[in-house]
């Protein structure tokens, strides 16, 4: 039985990937410092054999020491997340994501426990070569915004990791998530959907920041998770980066108009400048789409579930929460 450790265990990506772990046979370990993780998304795996979990920063080496020693496999993904959090505290992002990733892979390395590096279509910056492939060269705004803070150190991440396994022999995978939604998924640090199913649901306005036509595409979380556990399962993947993303992509304006269509909302939909929105000065990519044919050849991947579908599971969730 194999044991994972995951990092950023209680976020929504994280959580989903233990359950889909734990139904799989594995043994799972989750380490959680509740920043942007919530505890009530791993309250019910509690009681599940083969499950457990420590709430903990993974800047704690003797902590990663203990848990690393005792698992089979770690899957990174904790981190700084959302734009709200990026832009408002660049410090956090950049010690969390950059240092915390460092002790992951000097623990990994001293017990030679493979690693998957959770890194973001940020990356990519403002490069206009859609859809973006793994090996396309890469376009950052300037250090004086700090929106930019995150897919630095994203980058310097995925430098790490492929570091160390070049000089040090360590299997190391990254992959590079694009915009993962689906049940659980809280707006609180920027999140678009569900932040637009909870406006839509309360009858408040449907705010779109920006003038509503950049685009992005959307994958749902329980098919990114199967991804990112197929990856980790698959021979020949180390040491290579991987895009996982739909490839469905929708205008922000569009996906408004969608979320207020499937919940039935009478909400306004209304523009709010970036400036007001995020900092002033505030750059966005205008298209945010994946090529996914690398992964696809690796591991035979690609999303099943429509964004319709997922949206719905979305104000299910929610409705659900609030009955």
């Amino acid at each position: 039985m194999t044991h994972a450790l995951i990092t950023g265990g209680a976020g929504f990506i994280g959580s989903h990937l233990a359950e889909y772990l734990l139904a799989r046979g594995e043994q799972v370990t989750v380490i959680d410092n509740l920043s942007t993780g919530r505890f009530e998304n791993i309250a019910h795996l509690e009681k599940t054999p083969g499950f457990r979990y420590a709430i903990e920063d993974i800047r704690h080496a003797a902590v990663m020491d203990r848990l690393v020693s005792e698992c089979d496999a770690v899957y990174h993904l904790a981190a700084a997340v959302g734009v709200f959090s990026i832009v408002h505290s660049p410090i956090d992002t950049l010690e969390i994501n950059v240092g915390g990733t460092e002790v992951v892979l000097q623990t990994a390395r001293r017990y030679r426990r493979p690693v998957l590096i959770a890194s973001t279509s940020e990356v990519y910056g403002k490069g206009v070569k859609v859809p973006f492939s793994e090996d396309d060269d890469r376009i950052l705004g300037p250090t004086t915004k700090s929106r930019w803070s995150y897919a630095a150190s994203k980058e310097l991440d995925e430098f790490l990791g492929l570091a160390y396994q070049k000089a040090t022999g360590l299997p190391v995978i990254i992959i590079r998530l694009f915009n993962t939604v689906g049940p659980r998924q809280v707006g609180n640090y920027g999140m678009v959907v569900p932040r637009f199913v909870q406006w839509a649901l309360a009858g408040e306005p449907i705010q779109v920041y920006g003038d509503g036509t950049q685009s992005r595409c959307f994958a749902n979380v329980h098919d990114v998770v199967d991804a990112i556990a197929r990856l980790a399962h698959t021979d020949g993947t180390a040491g290579e980066v991987f895009n996982i993303g739909s490839n469905e992509e929708v205008s922000i304006g569009t996906l408004a108009e969608r979320v207020k269509a499937r919940t039935g909302s009478a909400s306004e939909i209304v523009r709010v400048p970036y400036d007001q929105a995020y900092e002033v000065g505030f750059e966005d990519m205008h298209r945010r789409v994946p090529d996914i044919s690398k992964i696809n050849r690796a591991i035979g991947w690609a999303p099943s579930t429509s964004l319709d579908t997922t949206i719905d599971q979305i104000i299910a969730h929610f409705r659900a929460r609030h009955s």
